[in-house]
């Protein structure tokens, strides 16, 4: 019995420090300072400390059946729109095929306007190649080295 008295006095004790007001106060620096007993010779102000919210596991619990509710249908949803990724696989497959084609396409043009070049031409036929080359190029780039 002693120790029961005891550990409701310690308890009594704690909490009517955990229930201390708070005071906030400025120095002449301009440094803001906190504390539980109001400074006597300076002003001061009672700081306002709002309770904690909890929430009762009940409710907790409910909210998470909820969510993984929702979950469970979003996933229902995507995995039924994945019969139709098989179509989309394909088309996209197609396009990349045809992709990879034109960029091979440049190249080969490319190497073989390299290939004229360097065979040697006048300046006429020069200035062409050497215009055909950096469309080539530039075209190489947009469409197969940036994407």
């Amino acid at each position: 019995m002693p120790r029961i008295m005891a550990a409701a006095v310690l308890m009594f004790i704690f909490s009517s420090s955990a229930a201390a007001d708070i005071y906030t106060w400025t120095d002449a620096s301009g440094v803001v300072h906190f504390t539980d007993s109001p400074p006597p010779d300076k002003r001061h102000q009672t700081v306002e400390v709002a309770t904690p919210v909890t929430v009762p596991m009940a409710n907790n619990l409910r909210q998470h059946k909820r969510v993984s509710g929702i979950r469970r249908q979003v996933k229902g949803l995507l995995s039924s729109d994945r019969k139709g990724d098989a179509s989309r696989k394909k088309s996209k497959a197609k396009a990349n095929a045809k992709q990879k084609k034109a960029c091979a396409n440049y190249r080969r043009k490319l190497a073989q306007v390299q290939s004229q070049l360097r065979a040697g031409y006048g300046n006429s036929k020069g200035n062409s190649l050497r215009s055909k080359r950096r469309s080539l190029g530039q075209a190489l780039s947009r469409e197969c080295i940036l994407r």
